[in-house]
């Protein structure tokens, strides 16, 4: 079936969400505001790791290690199935990973602890938002819609708008272009190296969401590591 956004009434806006503590604010006018999907909006986890797990003893006929997994998140499917299975046709293990994802994934995601109240007032507050995903368009609008959380994003580019990825800096660049907005005016939240790199490489400022998984403490507070990190969504008003 087809989603279209008349399938899903707009959201309702939450309460507002105050300010309550010191934090140090970004010392630019920011007016976008943009999100990576996989382990910043929504929790996948579990589903892309049943996915590669099915995936992994379907071809060799075992599971591999979690950990192993979780550093590949954020890198697109392609790269990572050349890499990790190089002995198998990658569009078998392609079609094979994405049969058992598509009939999984709308029962194994969940939206993030204060996040659609994040989009709430962000909307509430005139920001211009963004998604910039590597997943297919299908399973991201299937996730949104499921949440109510498709009218809260302006702009949704998936790895299906471009044939380069994080940490290329097209996706978010892509994203700005039709947002009509600056890269000085932006802050792009993710989980991931991919997403860091990916806004740095475009001149926008990086966020980590402190729920994040797949980066060590090394990764963090490295030269590359994230401008900001955020412990819960409603953190990141403080910033602004």
């Amino acid at each position: 079936m087809t989603i279209t956004s008349k399938e899903t009434p707009k959201p309702p806006l939450a309460e507002p969400i105050a300010d309550t503590k010191e934090i140090k604010r970004i010392d630019r006018k920011i007016d976008t505001v943009l999100f990576d999907f996989d382990g910043t909006v929504m929790d996948t986890t579990d589903v892309i790791v049943d996915s590669w797990q099915h995936t992994f003893n379907t071809f060799e006929g075992q599971d591999r290690p979690v950990e192993e997994i979780v550093k590949t998140f954020g890198e697109p499917l392609l790269y990572t199935m050349k890499r990790v299975l190089p002995h198998v046709d990658p569009e078998e293990a392609i079609e094979t990973y994405r049969s058992f994802h598509r009939d999984n994934f709308g029962q194994r995601i969940s939206v993030f602890d204060g996040m659609a109240e994040l989009l709430a007032e962000l909307k509430r507050r005139n920001y211009k938002t963004g998604l910039v995903t590597s997943r297919l368009s299908g399973t991201t609008w299937e996730g949104l819609h499921k949440y109510n959380l498709a009218d809260f994003f302006d702009v949704v580019v998936s790895c299906d708008d471009t044939d380069k990825h994080k940490p290329d800096p097209t996706p978010v660049n892509i994203t700005l272009e039709r947002l009509g907005s600056k890269a000085e005016n932006t802050i792009m939240l993710g989980d991931t190296m991919f997403d860091i790199l990916c806004a740095r490489n475009a001149g926008v400022l990086s966020v980590l969401v402190g729920w994040a998984i797949a980066l060590s403490q090394e990764e963090i507070t490295g030269v590359n590591g994230p401008d900001y990190v955020i412990e819960k969504a409603e953190d990141l008003l403080l910033l602004l």
